[in-house]
């Protein structure tokens, strides 16, 4: 049974818009390769930046110039739903109206990880979430009317065709889909850039190309790796596991490999810039990325200087070893890195990743919740270390 929750039954200090419609119950959650490829291309077109909403308080710092009634189709497990928390946020802020379709069971195990654990702050924001399949998305969200929707969700047509189609039969104007920067080619030219080849087969590149075919109004993300409170998916918490233990950092290949990693806040403004400004937005293929990249040993340096540590790193050659380094490192071990070369051109969009910054909030909640006392298995890493017969730390 779908759920929906209003920030009406959560604060008596808080109302939802009149537009919205009224609540159905209360969530307890409120406690809480292919040779083929395709090329795809963009146009310059400059406007005004402007500075990201702060995720620490809903205070609407600015109207946005025409309020928009925007749905948020939000995965419920992965990296990537982070992403509808931090948009969810900072459309509040800016004076829209926004609702969750979480896909799912409220009830599931999932719930129980952050962002769903910390969902109470776009209720109490004023914004709204649901529960329910994407098969029955017209019956949970009955009544309503969107000018806006994000699919944070699908990775292939099966998936997102349900709610694209919904989508355009209710006269939905602008539709928004998360893809993924993983879909381009490898590359002897790093970074990858709006327009570089990407792979046909790939689910992300079909889904693209049916919104574009359905909507006058799109815009398809490709974003990489990010940071930031509330993701759920070890990225930088692998690094920190093994400084604060004073264990070697095993690091696949020469450790100079080039990739991005943003912080979320960098995603979330950019989808706002194409929320606020969508005749820009329409038709483009945007890279949602922060604009520096970084090596794997840089990244594990940084880590180790939010700790305030000191860090040994190791390289091997996961061939050599025998085991498969998708298992044993949370990145890829080859160069992975994408530019928003038409994010800026198109949107005036600026990045404010700054990892060094970052990463120090990240090592805070990572030892206020605990982790760094944590009991953990470095049953593959002891397997690395045994073939180059680096000492482990006891």
């Amino acid at each position: 049974m779908a759920t929906l929750v209003s920030s009406s039954l959560l604060s008596a200090n808080l109302s939802p818009p009149p537009s919205l419609s009224p609540s159905i119950s209360l969530s307890s959650a409120c406690s809480l390769s292919s040779s083929s490829s395709i090329s795809l291309s963009h146009r310059s077109l400059s406007l005004s930046s402007r500075k990201p909403a702060s995720y620490s308080a809903f205070t609407v710092k600015a109207v946005a110039s025409e309020k928009k009634k925007v749905l948020i189709v939000n995965t419920n497990s992965g990296g990537h739903a982070v992403i509808g928390f931090y948009f969810a946020k900072e459309l509040l802020g800016s004076g829209h109206e926004v609702t969750v379709f979480t896909v799912g069971d409220e009830g599931s195990d999932k719930m129980k990880k952050p962002p769903f654990t910390r969902f109470s702050e776009i209720v109490e924001g004023g914004g709204k979430i649901v529960w329910g399949e994407v098969d029955a998305i017209g019956t949970v969200l009955k009544g309503l009317s969107f000018d806006i929707v994000l699919d944070n969700n699908g990775k292939d047509l099966d998936t997102v065709k349900p709610v694209a189609d919904w989508a355009k039969s209710t006269g939905v104007g602008q539709f928004l889909f998360i893809s993924s920067a993983g879909i381009y080619k490898t590359t002897d030219q790093p970074p990858h850039v709006e327009g570089d080849t990407v792979k046909a087969d790939a689910g992300h590149v079909g889904v693209e190309k049916y919104i574009s075919e359905v909507f006058e109004n799109w815009t398809s993300f490709r974003p990489q790796y990010m940071i930031g409170s509330g993701n759920n998916k070890d990225n930088e918490e692998w690094f920190f596991d093994r400084i604060v233990r004073g264990r070697p950092v095993p690091i696949p290949g020469s450790g100079l490999q080039l990739t991005n990693i943003s912080h979320v806040r960098d995603l979330s403004s950019m989808l706002t810039k194409a929320v606020e400004n969508p005749n820009a937005a329409s038709g483009r293929i945007l890279n949602c990325v922060g604009d520096r990249a970084v090596t794997l040993d840089g990244f594990a340096k940084l880590c180790a200087k939010a700790a305030g540590l000191p860090v040994e790193i190791v390289h091997y050659d996961p061939k050599s070893v025998g085991i498969d380094a998708r298992k044993a490192f949370p990145y890829r071990s080859v160069h992975f890195y994408a530019e928003p070369r038409a994010a800026k051109d198109i949107l005036g969009w600026t990045s404010t990743t700054n990892l060094p910054e970052d990463l120090k909030e990240r090592y805070e909640e990572y030892v206020k919740i605990g982790r760094d006392k944590k009991d953990i298995k470095f049953d593959i890493d002891d397997k690395i270390l045994e073939s180059l017969k680096a000492p482990v730390a006891v």
